[in-house]
Order: structure tokens, then C-alpha cells, then sequence
């Protein structure tokens, strides 16, 4: 086996434990306080999740699939579906959408991207990545 075969098959086994460990820590790191917990002063207000860093959103697909990235491509993190309200971090530009190349990160149980053509934006615009 050659020298470069060998790193090739290190490097890769290092990345693959980095994206294991990242899995591993993902549900840890998506409970960041800004929940309905009422941990924080004006954050868990009743009736779901508000934060005056996030905005809010309302599905109008009746099935939308939350990505692991901002394109259809990527892997199915979770579903949501017509009339739920979600939570908006941020949104990016990302594959087009019937026409609309905007997604929307959700921070919502885990963190994961929705399709802009599909939520529509209740009061106030979301932040830009």
C-alpha cells in the first residue's frame, strides 16, 4: 500500500469521525436556549417559541421536507406539514424553488432547512445568514 493510499484512508476515517461526533452532538447543540423553556427573560412565551432574534413562519405546503442543506438534494432531516408554525433563524440563497431561491434555517427540535416557497413569513422578515 502506498504512502498516499495510507493518508488518503486517514484522512477519510478523520472525517468521518468528525461528521460522527457532529451527529452525536447536533441534538445537543439545537436546544440553545432560544425554546419555549423560559429560561431566558422574553424568551418561551405561550403558545410556542418566540425570540426577538428569530422570526416566525407558517407552512403552506401540505408536506414540506426539512434538509440538512439548502437544496433538494440533501438528506430529509425531518417533515412538517400544511398550517404548522415554525421558527425562521436565518435565511440563504440556495437551490430555486419553483422560482424562489430562498431557504429558511429551523431552529425548531433540530436544526434544518426549508424550502421559502413553502413557509410563508408572519410579521417581520427573516435576518440574512
Amino acid at each position: 500500500m502506498s504512502l498516499r493510499s495510507s493518508l488518503i484512508r486517514l484522512a477519510t476515517a478523520a472525517a468521518v469521525g468528525v461528521l460522527v461526533t457532529s451527529a452525536a452532538a447536533g441534538p445537543a447543540l439545537a436546544d440553545d436556549g432560544w425554546g419555549d423553556d423560559g429560561g431566558d427573560p422574553g424568551f418561551g412565551q405561550e403558545g410556542g417559541h418566540h425570540n426577538d432574534r428569530l422570526a416566525r413562519g407558517e407552512v403552506t405546503a401540505e408536506t414540506l421536507f426539512l434538509r440538512s442543506a439548502p437544496n433538494r438534494g440533501s438528506q430529509v432531516i425531518r417533515v412538517v406539514h400544511e398550517g404548522d408554525r415554525v421558527s425562521i433563524f436565518c435565511k440563504t440563497r440556495g437551490q430555486s424553488v419553483q422560482g424562489d431561491p430562498l431557504w429558511y434555517l429551523l431552529p425548531d427540535g433540530t436544526w434544518a432547512w426549508g424550502a421559502a416557497r413553502y413557509i410563508e413569513v408572519i410579521g417581520r422578515a427573516p435576518r440574512w445568514c
